[in-house]
């Protein structure tokens, strides 16, 4: 191995979702600032999954967590339209 080369196990781990994932905390966070600021007192947003095994499976935690934070955002803009 050169000099110039790299080695790879030697790298931070990359996650390729973790910029999709900033982008929805952000958002998150946006909206209960909305429902605070309207004076709302909404519960807490769906917990990140922690175990999420990476290889794509049908079921994936993720899914469930997609889901639950569609249903919270739906009962939430129903607070703020109402």
């Amino acid at each position: 191995m050169n000099a110039d080369s790299t080695d790879n196990s030697a790298q931070a781990f990359h996650d390729p979702g973790q910029a999709q994932r900033q982008a929805v905390r952000k958002g998150i966070a946006d909206f209960q600032h909305r429902l605070q600021a309207a004076g709302h007192d909404f519960r807490d947003p769906p917990e990140e999954p922690t175990s999420c095994c990476g290889r794509g499976c049908n079921g994936c935690v993720w899914e469930g967590y997609e889901a639950a934070l569609m249903w919270w955002y739906e009962e939430a803009a129903g607070l703020l339209a109402g």
